[in-house]
């Protein structure tokens, strides 16, 4: 793309614009490459602009920065290059996002499992869609890991266009307050954006300040779209739309809302964990929640009126809320016996207490959890998460996690710590893999067994290496093992 044409998208001031091709745009000069324009960011850590005479050794056909800096390339000045790098790539990757449908998600609470709700209903809808949030980027078969639950905004175009020529006609996008404060979304326009909660969250350090500026930058979403999704349930919703420029659908148990949730039935059979609820207001129906806890009553409500403005059908909304799978949240794995086996990303003492009270609230015949804790992080975190399990579960397995740098075995002594602040029974299997077979073989009817701290990972850290690890392909390895083992024995 010629820079005049890329330069179109914002507002610039330079002495002259040389008449050069750029290749790529790039923020880190790291990987600045002969062609490229490489665009100054201030972060946290860091400001591009000392790196803009490395990114220019490298190569880079022009700089753009927010002030003069020495670089053997021409310098275009502009304002705001966090914003300017939004537009740039939203030019320079065709904007995507006019070929999507574009949903985004904010909340304290809720953004991933509403995502993933969004995508269930539209796909059994018969519309492609992908996802961008905490688990990665994710479409069709393709699972893209990521730093950010919004990435930076090259990224984010990136995957746009990617999802577009892969057939995609919708994208779900989790939109984090950092991620609205940073400009990682400029440069397009949502058809819907979703409010799902707001507490407290994400304030101090290089965060926000306060509450107030927390709330403002999950506010800017409601500038952004067409259509704002509100959970008017929320005592701070008034807040989150304030300044709005977008139509309000609302939601949540009040009556006045435009879809209303009645009713939060808990149910089980082997293999499946939901709620059942039923809506009102615009659309009328009863839905079964793939997804345990009566909170998500509120996540799946959302997602219905999100839907609900795309025309969608009931039949697809039940459709889809009865399929639903967040990989890593409370993930049910079918297996051949009269249990219920769950694979849960908790991995600290407060994820762990709320997975364990919603599941207890399924009366299992026992609660089985099995975690293990990180290695080189503080103590305190594993005296916490023993304890946690010790009250909450009816037998926990401690075994390993990404143990890192560290003894696994000193690890487990340390998670035991806080167990025996607890008449918790335990067991004790190091080997992650051997302590996934012991609680299937050992499985109760009736049981729930939860393995967590894994979630969407595929790998463990043992002595600083990545080791493949996705529990759900260990488990297909044990089912398979066992079958074997059962056949040799007949």
């Amino acid at each position: 793309m010629k820079l005049k044409e890329l330069l179109s998208a914002i507002e610039y001031r330079a002495e002259n614009v040389p008449d050069v091709e750029i290749c790529d745009l790039v923020y880190d000069s790291r990987k600045a490459v002969p062609g490229c324009a490489f665009v100054c960011l201030r972060g946290a850590n860091a400001d591009g602009h000392r790196y803009a005479a490395m990114a220019a050794e490298k190569g880079a056909a022009v700089i753009i920065a927010e002030e003069p800096v020495e670089a053997a390339a021409p310098v275009i000045l502009t304002d705001n290059t966090r914003r300017a790098l939004a537009l740039l790539s939203a030019e320079f990757f065709g904007h995507p996002a006019n070929a999507l449908t574009m949903i985004g998600i904010t909340g304290t609470k809720g953004k991933t499992t509403t995502a993933f709700m969004v995508r269930a209903i539209l796909e059994a809808a018969g519309r492609k869609t992908g996802v961008i949030g905490t688990i990665g980027v994710l479409y069709g078969d393709r699972l893209i890991q990521t730093d950010n639950t919004t990435p930076e905004s090259y990224e984010v175009q990136k995957y746009l266009r990617e999802m577009a020529d892969s057939g995609c006609d919708a994208c779900v996008m989790e939109v984090s307050s950092i991620g609205l404060r940073d400009h990682r979304v400029a440069g397009f326009t949502f058809d819907l954006g979703l409010f799902t909660n707001f507490s407290e969250d994400h304030i101090g350090g290089v965060e926000h300040k306060d509450m107030a500026e927390y709330m403002a930058c999950k506010s800017l979403l409601f500038r952004m779209c067409r259509t704002g999704v509100i959970n008017i349930d929320d005592p701070n919703w008034e807040g989150i739309v304030e300044g709005h420029t977008c139509a309000l659908v609302t939601y949540g148990y009040d009556e006045t809302a435009d879809f209303v949730a009645h009713g939060a039935e808990l149910v089980t059979t082997p293999n499946f964990l939901g709620v059942r609820f039923s809506v009102t207001g615009r659309r009328s129906f009863t839905a079964d929640v793939a997804i345990p806890g009566r909170f998500n009553v509120y996540n799946a409500l959302c997602a219905v009126a999100a839907c609900s403005r795309l025309d969608v059908p009931d039949a697809a909304m039940q459709a889809g809320l009865r399929a639903v799978k967040v990989k890593g949240r409370m993930e049910p794995v079918e297996m051949p016996g009269d249990f219920t086996l769950l694979i849960d990303y908790a991995h600290n003492a407060v994820s762990m207490e709320s997975m364990l009270k919603t599941l207890r609230a399924y009366n299992p015949k026992r609660l089985v959890c099995m975690f293990g804790a990180g290695g080189n992080r503080p103590k305190v975190r594993r005296f916490e998460m023993g304890e946690a399990s010790g009250r909450l579960a009816d037998l926990s397995v401690i075994t390993a996690d990404n143990s890192r740098f560290e003894n696994v075995l000193d690890i487990i002594e340390d998670i035991k710590v806080g167990m025996h602040k607890t008449d918790g029974k335990y067991v004790t299997i190091p080997d992650r893999r051997e302590a996934i077979r012991w609680c299937i073989e050992n499985a109760q009817p009736g049981d729930i067994i939860v393995l967590a701290g894994k979630g969407h990972e595929d790998y463990q850290e043992i002595e600083g290496v990545k080791h493949p690890f996705d529990e759900r392909v260990v488990i297909r390895e044990i089912l398979a093992s066992l079958k074997t083992e059962k056949n040799s024995a007949e």
